[in-house]
């Protein structure tokens, strides 16, 4: 899966779907960008580390 997006970064806007897995607060999938090593979490829409 990917996601567009736009890189705090290099500023690319395409992440792919690095890991995901299931968890008592939802679905956990860590995301990294297509062009540099940036890489953040999303736990059920409702947690973010890109914004934390």
């Amino acid at each position: 899966m990917e996601l567009e997006r736009d890189c705090p970064e290099c500023g690319a806007s395409e992440f792919y779907r690095a890991a995901s897995t299931e968890m008592h607060l939802g679905e956990k999938v860590k995301w990294h960008c297509t062009e540099c090593d940036y890489g953040f979490v999303q736990i059920n829409d409702t947690v973010d580390s890109a914004t934390a």
